[in-house]
């Protein structure tokens, strides 16, 4: 089960497959990051791919 590499927490493989980075490391699950600042970081990695 992923985790995040911040505070260790499980997060979800759907969670995982929409927020963690091109080596699959989750930085910030929803415990750890406003929910904003996960949809901004969302937003940014679709326009630079």
């Amino acid at each position: 089960m992923p985790t995040c590499t911040h505070c260790g927490a499980h997060v979800s493989e759907r969670f995982a497959r929409v927020f963690a980075d091109e080596d699959g490391k989750i930085h910030a699950c929803i415990s750890c990051s406003a929910n904003a600042g996960i949809a901004e970081a969302a937003r940014e990695r679709a326009t630079s791919s």
